[in-house]
């Protein structure tokens, strides 16, 4: 058990889903958990890595983005850049890009393509939290 602080303690966001929600609410947990000082990393595999392409347009009910930020709430494109502003560190699974034959040239600029043990090692002493 690490003898860390809570605060300091890294925070590892598993995301294995391709919708909208769970890609939008990963990235809200990302960004103020390294708001608040935590070492963050976000791992997508799968449909997850949707969600750190330039383009997240393929995620399942994307649409529903234009009214969260039409009600005064951040949409996935400002809390990408939150989450980049503040230091987040984002993998894409090497396996899920194939699994879901994801080019890795269609991903942000500065995610990096590795496999669990990378994000294992990230996240280590720290929280997981899978969305």
């Amino acid at each position: 058990m690490s003898t860390e602080p809570a605060a300091a303690a890294p925070l590892g966001i598993l995301l294995i889903s391709g919708t909208h929600e769970h890609a939008h609410y990963a990235f809200v947990l990302a960004a103020a958990a390294a708001a608040l000082g935590r070492r963050v990393v976000l791992f997508a595999t799968g449909a997850g890595c949707l969600a750190l392409c330039t383009d997240w347009s393929g995620l399942q009910e994307a649409g529903r983005d234009a009214g969260i930020r039409a009600r005064g709430v951040a949409g996935i494109g400002e809390l990408r850049e939150s989450a980049a502003e503040l230091g987040v560190r984002l993998i894409a699974c090497e396996a899920g890009l194939r699994i879901d034959a994801l080019d890795p040239a269609l991903l942000l600029p500065g995610v990096e393509v590795a496999g669990v043990a990378s994000f294992l090692e990230a996240a280590a002493g720290g929280q997981i939290i899978s969305l």
